[in-house]
């Protein structure tokens, strides 16, 4: 059993709970590479790779699909399975999935600036210190006739 993981040490070294796990398994993304005699999941370091793979994608809002895509990719590339596409095509490929994951991380950096702008504001006015305006925008004002 040299080399393999049960789930309970994947689980610690990836950070994702049991139950993902066996999410990602269940949707083909990561199988186990090995089982015991008594049906246990036995994991590899590529194994811990592709789940870790997955980890960074979720941040950024991929599908199931757009994972088991990129993982295909990825696969080809290092030739842990058969590809009749050109290595040409394949990083193509990932240099789309490099476009996208570029354009969602500059999403969420505007996102981010905009909620620490906000917490800032929230700590200004909890500690008096803002020029009377509240932390949100003022609600529309409704005239009543």
């Amino acid at each position: 059993m040299s080399g393999l993981m049960q789930i309970g040490e994947v689980v610690e070294r990836v950070g994702y709970s049991f139950r993902t796990i066996r999410y990602y398994d269940e949707m083909g993304l990561v199988s186990p590479t090995q089982r015991t005699p008594g049906g246990f999941r036995l994991y590899t370091e590529m194994d811990v790779y592709r789940l870790l793979v997955l980890k960074r994608m979720k941040p950024l809002d991929f599908s199931l699909d757009e994972m088991r895509e990129l993982l295909s990719v990825l696969d080809a590339l290092d030739g842990r399975i058969p590809s009749a596409t050109p290595r040409e095509q394949l990083f193509a490929k990932l240099d789309e999935f490099r476009q996208a994951a570029d354009a969602r991380v500059e999403k969420l950096r505007d996102r981010l600036m905009m909620a620490e702008e906000f917490a800032q504001r929230l700590r200004d006015e909890a500690e008096g210190r803002t020029d009377g305006g509240s932390p949100a925008p003022e609600p529309p004002v409704r005239e009543t006739v």
